[in-house]
């Protein structure tokens, strides 16, 4: 006999994972949408932002006031991308880009370990693993306070790009540059504005993360866990990032548990960039992306 509370249980991981792939996600699309750069030092950032906050709370500093640094210098970060990086290279055809900020993720990351050093560090953020039972299904604390956290965030910065006056001139500079650039919008402010936006981004996913996985610097490849969910999403979509993380999220863990066995396991890895794959075939841009119009 199928056994429906265990698929709600397998189901319900996954969609808490997959909240945390599209916090991971939107750092990409923040920048994608507003420049064109695809961000490969996202990474990179996530896992500077995480270990300077670990070393920082190792040296007795105060949790909300490692936090507050931190913060601090993502922002700081985030904001000298733009201006050494970007602004001078905004012209520039974008592989130049992207081989900019691939470039730039090892320098971020060498940076992190001469200040930090190269050790594995442990984060404790006050939540335990333990499982939690609602109505007889069990549900990992953690991925719940983790996808709470991610889910606030991600909306906040939807109220934020909506109704403030510099996420107005976000949206216009996504929509279109050159007539943004005409009503009087600085599209640097905005860049700068997105780049410390992705800083924020790449703090909070940093934590929940390295909570999860430790402070290592293998904590930069999680961003390979939000390139499934960008190709179905769309890489200039915001509620695509969100979706598209719920889905790869669902979809590696019901793939693991119902079709892993039939390949003798460990699929969980691999399942979701074959989505990825069939629907680059199907649909290029994503499923909620902009197509892409040519005149001819």
């Amino acid at each position: 006999m199928f056994d429906y509370q265990f698929l709600i249980e397998v189901l319900v991981g996954g969609l808490l994972s997959g909240v945390m792939y599209s916090l991971v996600a939107i750092g990409f699309v923040l920048i994608y949408k507003t420049s064109g750069v695809l961000n490969f030092a996202q990474g990179a950032m996530l896992l500077f932002a995480a270990l300077t906050f670990v070393s920082l709370v190792e040296r007795a500093i105060s949790f909300p006031l490692a936090f507050a640094i931190t913060l601090a210098i993502m922002v700081v970060l985030g904001v000298s991308v733009e201006r050494a990086v970007l602004r001078p290279l905004v012209n520039e055809p974008p592989i130049t880009l992207f081989m900019a900020t691939l470039g730039l993720s090892y320098v971020i990351e060498g940076a992190a370990q001469l200040l930090w050093g190269t050790q594995v560090h442990g984060l404790d953020i006050g939540i335990s693993d333990v499982p939690l039972d609602i109505a007889g299904v069990f549900i990992s604390r953690f991925d719940l306070f983790a996808a709470t956290v991610a889910g606030s965030l991600v909306a906040l910065f939807a109220l934020f790009f909506r109704y403030t006056r510099t996420g107005l001139s976000f949206r216009a500079v996504a929509d279109d540059p050159f007539a943004a650039l005409a009503v009087g919008l600085r599209l640097p402010r905005v860049w700068a504005s997105v780049w410390t936006a992705s800083g924020i981004v790449a703090l909070v996913a940093g934590l929940l993360w390295g909570a999860r996985l430790g402070v290592q610097f293998s904590l930069s490849l999680v961003v390979l866990k939000a390139l499934p969910v960008l190709v179905l999403g769309g890489f200039d979509s915001i509620a695509g990032a969100i979706i598209g993380g719920l889905l790869i999220g669902a979809i590696e863990k019901l793939a693991e548990v119902y079709v892993g066995p039939l390949f003798g396991g460990g699929i969980e890895a691999w399942a979701a960039y074959v989505v990825a794959l069939v629907l680059l075939l199907v649909r290029p841009s994503g499923l909620f992306g902009q197509k892409l119009v040519e005149r001819v």
